[in-house]
């Protein structure tokens, strides 16, 4: 009986590959717990409290990818060196080759798992090879944690960064766990100097992370799975069985569930981080309010964005070299942005069309035009959000030829009619789906003053918030809970 309990126990400590560890499950309630209150206890042990941290955030990447936490160690020590010699190194040449040797582990590690099948497949359909696709694990977040180390000896190069003297901290700084498998990207100059300093959270701080949390589980588990399990995947999944209404319609749901989905990851992320002690930039700040796609790449994925900005764009000469290199930077910048979400060509024609938005910004001084008047800000929100939402049939479909099938669907048989019979026949996805653009569109400061409100509910009332959520997701979830979107990239 005791072995048959260990042996269960022990089952559930194991990572399992059908079962990687998610925000929005019940093994991860109880994680974090644990983690929250030892790292209370080692709140005035900065060494205690780092080596723990540390080693629950290393176990939480086991239970998402397995053996492949060794992954981060490997390219954590090759930064971690590189960082160190490049600052230590009088010479450019040498600075520059250990850039380039951090660059190129890093988008090695990045290129084997992400894009070996997806080159193999390209060389296959254009008749230069006749490779077998490989059997190749991708580890969760692999996108994120490269970039979040690469960008830490960039830096250091730059002379922006002083190196990290203590191996596990800087560690600690890729691995931590709230935002390690789907973003925010945290920049080394933001983190590295909290982890040397006692957290002080006011009772503002433990308000707005409660808030962030509650939000985010709702906006993921509740609205994003039910209405992607119960409508959306459906069309996706075979577009020609539904009218071109019911594509429309799951094209502008899907612009919710994945804005819910993603967004509710990030809130979550800052949530928990901020319960640690711990402060991560925003992620999202209303991104469909935009009213131009300049504007839109500054609220959307804001860690992201800034980093292509940042580490890509500039480095590619950004607007230094010319009105017509600007434009390509900008084209070149977005289409590598969107290979980096996804290795198909879905995500490159994504991506090359957001990049060809803000080229032609750039060109017409669209986002100025939308700044001068109240009527220019709400045609160009319409064109913007109309434009982000068309582009998502690429993002979202299953191949491009499911994507051209969606739009001829959208253009030759859409069947208006279709319209009332959808909201008839699906009332609870209709009702989530407006909800969802309903919390988007709140205005800041009416979320402000919930944060307040809830600053000044007692703890009680918190846990029965709490509780009261925990039940509505209980009613809403499926069989299996759902991955985030974001941790397929």
């Amino acid at each position: 009986m005791q072995f048959s309990l260990f042996e269960n126990i022990l089952n559930i400590l194991k990572y399992n590959p059908l079962e990687p560890l998610l925000f929005n499950s019940g093994f991860f309630l109880f994680f974090f717990l644990f983690c929250l209150i030892f790292s209370q206890i080692f709140v005035n042990n900065h060494r205690a409290k780092v080596l723990f941290l540390l080693t629950a955030s290393l176990y939480f990447y086991y239970k998402s990818s397995g053996v492949f936490f060794v992954l981060i160690i490997i390219s954590s020590l090759i930064d971690y060196f590189a960082g160190y010699y490049i600052h230590a190194s009088q010479s450019k040449t040498q600075k520059k080759s250990l850039l380039v040797v951090s660059i190129i582990t890093n988008l090695g590690i990045l290129g084997y798992f992400k894009y070996t099948n997806f080159f193999l497949d390209t060389f296959n359909s254009i008749g230069l090879s006749n490779f077998d696709m490989l059997d190749i694990f991708l580890p969760v977040g692999v996108s994120f944690f490269t970039f979040q180390s690469m960008s830490y000896t960039i830096d250091i190069y730059r002379e922006n960064l002083e190196p990290e003297k203590n191996f596990f901290d800087f560690l600690f700084f890729v691995s931590f766990f709230p935002q390690l498998v789907a973003g925010p990207i945290v920049r080394a100059s933001d983190f590295l100097p909290q982890i040397k300093t006692k957290p002080i959270l006011s009772k503002d701080d433990i308000g707005k992370a409660f808030m962030l949390i509650i939000s985010g589980l709702f906006k993921k588990a509740v609205i994003a799975d039910y209405i992607s399990i119960n409508f959306i995947d459906r069309v996706f999944e075979w577009p020609t069985r539904f009218t071109g209404a019911e594509n429309l319609i799951a094209l502008y749901s899907y612009a919710i569930q994945l804005y819910c989905d993603f967004s509710g990851y990030s809130d979550m992320a800052i949530g928990l981080a901020l319960l640690l002690g711990f402060r991560i930039p925003e992620n999202f700040n209303s991104p469909y309010k935009a009213a131009s796609t300049t504007e839109f790449w500054q609220r959307w994925h804001i860690s992201l964005s800034s980093w292509l900005r940042d580490y890509l764009y500039i480095g590619l000469g950004g607007n230094r070299k010319g009105k017509f290199r600007t434009y390509a930077n900008l084209i070149v910048t977005m289409l590598l942005g969107g290979l980096w979400h996804g290795a198909t060509w879905r995500m490159a024609i994504w991506g090359l069309i957001q990049g060809t938005a803000l080229a032609i910004e750039r060109k017409t001084g669209f986002a100025k035009f939308t700044q001068k008047s109240t009527l220019n800000r709400i045609i160009g929100w319409l064109i913007t959000f109309n434009v982000f939402t068309f582009t998502l049939i690429f993002f979202r479909a299953q191949s491009v030829q499911a994507g051209y099938e969606m739009i001829n669907q959208i253009l030759f048989y859409f069947h208006p009619e279709v319209i009332f019979q959808f909201i008839e026949g699906y009332p609870v996805v209709f009702g989530l789906v407006v909800l969802g653009y309903i919390m988007h569109f709140t205005p800041k400061r009416t979320e402000v003053y919930l944060e307040q409100f809830l600053v000044k509910m007692p703890p009680i009332v918190k846990a029965l918030i709490l509780a009261l959520l925990v039940w509505i997701v209980a009613q809403f979830k499926s069989a299996d809970i759902q991955p985030f979107i974001y941790f397929q990239f």
